[in-house]
């Protein structure tokens, strides 16, 4: 399919070989930054709404399913484990560990060893929801990235993976405040 973006870039490759002079390279960096965020979005809506449709046939999201899955593969475990297994917010696994213990499909247990630690395992019924839901990724992607090379199935996931450590926050210190911009000292002769 061939949208607005996909035409533009077309023509820009088209006037470009036939044009000696160069683009600027602020606007190509900025084409290529609405790129990026154009493919992001589009990415995380296809997501949402192959999730949506997830939940409405086999009746868990997949958030969820990953979770069940995760659970399966690698055992018991707790929910900040579970939360770095996945990448999601120990906030969020707690939400998604609640429903899935409502449906049955996993319980919490405290460790005997340490009455501090929860557990959270898969029961009888979450295996059996675990075996017979389809992929949490697209079956139309699961199918593409199948036919392609090994090789570029392994630059396809480079290539994401290098786009989350760019998008990844490093070296920042956490400002007390809810406002972004230099944090600025009070003068002592000023009130607070």
């Amino acid at each position: 399919m061939v949208t607005r973006g996909d035409s533009r870039e077309g023509d820009r490759t088209a006037s470009s070989a036939a044009s000696p002079i160069p683009l600027d390279p602020r606007h190509v960096d900025e084409r290529v930054d609405l790129r990026v965020l154009s493919a992001m979005r589009r990415i995380i809506r296809s997501v949402d709404l192959y999730s949506r449709e997830l939940a409405s046939k086999a009746k868990i999201t997949s958030p969820q399913l990953v979770c069940l899955l995760t659970l399966v593969e690698k055992g018991p475990m707790t929910a900040t484990t579970i939360s770095r297994e996945v990448f999601l917010s120990p906030s969020t696994i707690v939400g998604i560990l609640d429903r899935l213990e409502e449906k049955g499909l996993v319980k919490r247990q405290r460790a005997r060893e340490d009455r501090r630690v929860v557990k959270v395992t898969v029961t009888d019924e979450g295996r059996q929801v675990a075996e017979a839901a389809p992929s949490p990724l697209q079956d139309t992607l699961t199918e593409a990235l199948h036919k392609l090379p090994e090789s570029e199935q392994v630059e396809i996931a480079k290539s994401l993976e290098r786009v989350v450590s760019l998008m990844e926050v490093q070296h920042i210190d956490a400002a007390p405040i809810l406002e972004t911009g230099p944090i600025v000292k009070p003068n002592k002769n000023e009130p607070a």
